[in-house]
């Protein structure tokens, strides 16, 4: 069980482990042990999540969303196993905890008229400094 925040858990069903051998540093032993850790969270059928925060949630995941509606990550920063899925299951709930926060509307506004008068200055007074660039004629 993976605790997100006070009204949302994740049960063990909903996510999938799967050990492979990582890269990097740890000689001989890379090659003996499977330390990375891939997580599969089947966040579309999750009764857990609401609708609009599985559409942010797939919005946020990008290329970790997969056609059939589950969210894949990949750790292998350390060399332990058990620190691994500690570290991608922190990853996770950061991920979700992300998509729960609902963005706040923009709420169109018109320029001062102030401003409006400001650039048109500034645009005018630049006009004119490139007009007056160019050949002088020397009669």
């Amino acid at each position: 069980m993976l605790r997100i925040s006070d009204d949302i858990t994740l049960q063990d069903w909903e996510l999938t482990e799967s050990f492979m051998r990582a890269s990097g540093p740890g000689g001989q032993n890379v090659n003996k042990v499977s330390s990375a850790v891939e997580l599969r969270f089947e966040a579309e059928r999750s009764p857990h999540l609401p609708g609009p925060v599985k559409t942010r949630l797939r919005r946020i995941a990008g290329r970790r969303w997969t056609n059939d509606g589950a969210l894949v990550m990949q750790c292998d920063e350390t060399r332990s196993q058990a620190r691994n899925r500690e570290i991608i299951r922190e990853r996770l709930a950061e991920l979700i905890r992300r998509a729960l926060v609902k963005p706040k509307r923009r709420i169109a506004t018109k320029p001062t008229r102030g401003s409006v008068e400001r650039r048109l200055k500034a645009k005018k007074t630049r006009a004119e400094v490139k007009n007056m660039r160019g050949r002088v004629d020397g009669d």
